[in-house]
């Protein structure tokens, strides 16, 4: 049984969220009829952004749309600063580090890249140690040292034969909060976005969707598609800022200037560095939140649907924690736990009122229920799916079924259960810390690297 403190805890959130619920459900039809929207409320503790690795994770926000509220928070983790010589002949054509034997007693400093030779150094090599010449012809070089601690990544329209970076997979995250609360940008998601960046050595990107009822289904689902078609979009920019900035052939002709005007014409202005520089689409991963997961799910059918529309973006793997799953033929879970600790059925049917307009309002609406016949696309197609549940949540049983429809249709989608856990047991402000949490983490950073590693390196980690 969860311990006495968590109980009282349970008793004045319970008090507090059915409050706020309340106010949601008075909010000005004003408010109601605004497409911009808000992502987060003025009562949400919220982390502010740090792009210095004071813990081992750089994170900052980025606002992707002008004509909605919809932003992202970026966790990028230390370990993307380091790079890894898997292979000789990999860099056989690249620029090669070499430490001449003399100077092997200098400071690390002193080594240097040499166009020539052999691989003399240590396996492993810190970028902030090297420097770049721009790909312009400059002889200034670019540091990647942080300012002050401050990684500001460097100019997708680098020279790509002088590029040496890690490249990292990506896993977008969705928080939960009933549709209706929460942020990307909260303490208690900042906390859980660099665990699971530093566990399962990816690039988070934290969605801050459209919250209800200022904005009803599908403004949240939308704003999950959104990310991810912008995620596609920042890939092709770079790719199309290197070669426009890296002219070879007959295009070597072009001044240096007409070079840099046709980049930034094509966007190379509004790159993103960070993820220019290590992000890796072809291997994305989608993490679901309460709520959050069953906007993940429906990403994950979007992205099927699109198919290769989406390239380089490749949706590889979706985690879904304790989904947000009801319907109108009450589990058993659902009868027995209807009372449960934190969130109990009655205030979530109050939560999807909020969501889905009065018109459209059903517990077996596709957003709701995963189990209703007829959705598109066939779940043979779906991605490997894991699910995350707790003893003491009455949507666990829902969730279970799901994955059970999965793997009738020989879809990877095993369930972890924790005993004694209740819902968001592993992203609570509260439970953050709790040894659950931290293990729960552990074991999705397990599974999650099945799929995000590359072929041959599935156990390189």
């Amino acid at each position: 049984m969860p311990s006495v403190a968590v109980k009282l805890y349970s008793v004045f959130f319970k008090f507090l969220l059915k409050h706020r619920l309340q106010n949601r459900s008075q909010t000005s039809i004003d408010d109601k009829n605004n497409p911009f929207g808000i992502s987060t409320r003025p009562e949400e503790s919220v982390a502010a952004a740090n792009p210095a690795f004071t813990d081992g994770v750089a994170t900052k926000d980025i606002h992707i749309d002008p004509f909605t509220s919809l932003s992202v928070r970026i966790f990028l983790p230390q370990s993307s600063l380091v790079v890894s010589h898997d292979s000789e002949s990999r860099f056989k054509s690249k620029a090669i580090i070499r430490v001449n034997n003399k100077d092997q007693n200098q400071d690390h400093n002193s080594i240097r890249r040499s166009s020539y030779g052999t691989i003399d150094t240590p396996k492993v090599v810190t970028l902030s140690e090297e420097t770049r010449r721009s790909s312009y012809g400059g002889e200034a070089e670019v540091h990647l040292k942080p300012d002050n601690g401050i990684y500001r990544g460097y100019s997708p329209l680098l020279d790509n034969h002088n590029q040496i970076n890690r490249k990292l997979p990506v896993m977008l995250q969705l928080h939960g909060g009933g549709f209706v609360s929460g942020s990307n940008d909260s303490v208690a998601n900042d906390i859980f976005c660099r665990r699971i960046a530093k566990l399962c050595d990816v690039i988070v990107i934290a969605v801050g969707y459209r919250l209800a009822p200022e904005n009803k289904y599908p403004a949240a689902f939308d704003d999950g598609v959104k990310v991810l078609s912008w995620l596609g979009k920042q890939a092709n920019l770079a790719e199309c800022s290197k070669s426009l900035g890296n002219p070879r052939g007959g295009d070597a002709d072009l001044r240096k200037s007409d070079q840099r005007h046709i980049a930034n014409t094509l966007g190379s202005a509004i790159v993103e560095p960070w993820l220019a520089a290590h992000a890796d689409p072809s291997r994305c991963v989608l993490l679901g939140v309460s709520c959050g997961a069953n906007i993940a799910d429906y990403v994950s059918r979007k992205a099927v649907e699109a198919g290769k529309l989406l390239d380089p973006v490749k949706v590889v793997a979706q985690v879904l924690m304790y989904p947000f799953f009801i319907g109108s033929v009450p589990t058993h879970s659902e009868i027995k736990l209807a009372n449960s600790y934190f969130y109990d059925k009655a205030m979530c049917i109050l939560a999807w009122k909020l969501f889905l307009s009065e018109e459209e309002f059903s517990l077996d609406h596709p957003a709701a229920n995963p189990l209703i016949p007829g959705r598109e696309p066939p779940l043979k197609y779906m991605p490997p799916t894991l699910t995350v549940v707790a003893e003491h949540d009455w949507m666990r049983d829902r969730a279970i079924a799901y994955s059970e429809e999965l793997r009738k249709v020989n879809v990877d989608a095993p369930v972890l259960e924790y005993k004694d856990a209740v819902h968001e047991f592993a992203t609570l402000d509260m439970l953050l810390k709790t040894p659950q949490a931290q293990a729960c983490a552990e074991d999705i950073a397990i599974w999650v690297k099945k799929y995000i590693s590359i072929r041959g390196h599935e156990f390189s980690y």
